[in-house]
């Protein structure tokens, strides 16, 4: 665009000229892309509040004790020693969030984003419902404080902080676990009051964002839509308006040809504006309070169909496929990124599949020296830390596996318990014939009732001379 149409981009749409805050009323959307998104959305949402309450393998299907250090994926328990996983995880997140904005521009945020999800889904639809459509809504806000709008507004917000509490009851779920969180809630608040202040403390901000925050979480605090702008380039798929085909723009007429007259397809409706749920206007460009909703997409197609002109002057496609008036089309770049991302899924996936059940450090203890044992033999001490990260308790037995010697251990019996750790100390006995001077590698067989479930090569130091 030529440069002195730009000027929208030096104001936001929700911040009027004396700079207060400009509420935006988008007016209820209803479309194709309206319907995929709320499959998607209610799909999601089952998920989410459901997830805490499905077991695999005895256990959470996803839990994130942070406090405890144990999480869950899927019925596995991840452990500090497993850190390397999550930050293979960190690494890939960020890869895929970069590749997939390139490609796919900034679809997460209107399609799977929770942000999005819950507002547009569940507090929008709740306010349409009690308040009705954009006009209704215009219309109640500056009409006065009478019977009817204090019981509509006392009834909406009341909702609002029910579902506020709800959420965060369920993200406390994915902390604690469903079963202890249903304990909590069957006992007097008295009695976990610390627990009910900071549960009704963070309603309280899922409150905010969603009844006064809204959009303004997207377009001004979410660190995701400031990276979008470094992220996206002519190639990269977006919501945008076909300004070839549209310009210039001017109201629709009946039985008028457009074409002869030098009008574009865009009628001017002013739709595509009305629907937006961050307020913007599309046919400005690609902006950075763009979502990706695809509503006014719609909007635009619904005016289309009535007017008898062609769909989709506002589409998903790149900027390049606008300016040339060409198709999207799979390019290299595209299947190379998308075929990135897809290995980087199951590579991540095939980690956290093939992550072991048990974890074992054997070392030599600390200070210690080797100490001839009789007229033949020598012995070291070790520390054995275990962590069993199954459902099942232990009774740990540990073997030389290709070494003639004996193992003996201090104190008691090494008992590993269920999703626990336990530390212990043995003593390696061997003939001074069977080993080497200095440094000998043995390996040694960990065995829960009796069956070998790790292995584990260390150091047994033999005579120096």
């Amino acid at each position: 665009m030529a440069e002195d149409e730009e000027g929208y981009r030096d104001s936001l749409a929700t911040i009027n000229a004396d700079g207060g805050r400009k509420w935006i009323y988008p007016k209820k959307p209803k479309g194709a892309f309206f319907t995929k998104r709320k499959i998607v959305s209610y799909v999601l949402l089952v998920l989410l509040f459901g997830t805490p309450h499905f077991t695999l393998n005895g256990l959470p299907l996803l839990l994130f004790n942070i406090v405890e250090r144990k999480f869950i994926i899927f019925g596995k328990i991840f452990w500090p020693q497993d850190f390397f996983i999550f930050a293979v995880a960190m690494i890939t997140g960020v890869i895929f969030i970069t590749l997939f904005t390139i490609v796919f521009g900034r679809i997460f945020c209107g399609w799977v984003c929770p942000q999005t999800i819950f507002m547009e889904m569940v507090f929008r639809r709740i306010e349409y419902l009690i308040e009705g459509d954009y006009k209704q809504q215009q219309k109640l806000n500056k009409a006065p404080w009478d019977a009817n709008k204090i019981f509509k507004k006392t009834l909406k917000q009341g909702i609002f902080f029910g579902v506020s509490f709800l959420i965060a009851n369920t993200f406390l779920a994915y902390i604690i676990g469903a079963e202890q969180l249903w304990e909590i809630q069957m006992v007097a608040p008295s009695e976990h009051l610390e627990g009910l202040i900071s549960i009704t403390i963070f309603s309280l901000v899922f409150y905010g964002v969603f009844a006064f925050m809204r959009e303004q979480v997207c377009t001004t605090i979410c660190p995701y839509g400031r990276l979008q702008g470094v992220l996206l380039d002519s190639k990269s798929i977006i919501v945008g308006y076909d300004y070839v085909r549209g310009e210039g723009r001017a109201k629709f007429r009946k039985n008028e040809d457009r074409k002869e007259v030098g009008k574009g397809d865009c009628i001017d409706c002013n739709q595509c504006v009305d629907v937006c749920p961050t307020g913007i206007d599309i046919r400005n460009g690609t902006q950075l309070e763009c979502v990706n909703c695809t509503a006014c997409i719609d909007a635009c197609n619904f005016m289309m169909e009535k007017t008898g002109l062609e769909p989709d002057l506002i589409r998903l496609d790149s900027e390049e496929g606008i300016k040339n008036s060409v198709p999207f089309a799979w390019s290299k770049r595209t299947v190379f990124y998308s075929v990135v991302l897809v290995l980087l899924m199951v590579f991540l996936s095939g980690l956290i599949i093939t992550r072991k059940d048990f974890d074992a450090t054997i070392t030599r203890a600390n200070g210690t020296i080797q100490k001839s044992v009789g007229v033949n033999g020598m012995s070291n001490i070790y520390d054995v830390t275990l962590i069993n990260k199954t459902t099942k308790d232990f009774v740990v037995t540990l073997k030389l596996l290709e070494e003639k010697g004996r193992i003996d251990v201090v104190k008691n019996e090494i008992v590993l318990k269920e999703q626990s750790e336990a530390k212990g100390k043995f003593v390696i006995t061997m003939d001074k014939g069977d080993i080497k001077h200095g440094k000998n590698k043995i390996t040694i067989g960990i065995y829960g009732d009796g069956e070998l479930i790790e292995k584990r090569t260390t150091v047994f130091m033999g005579p120096l001379l």
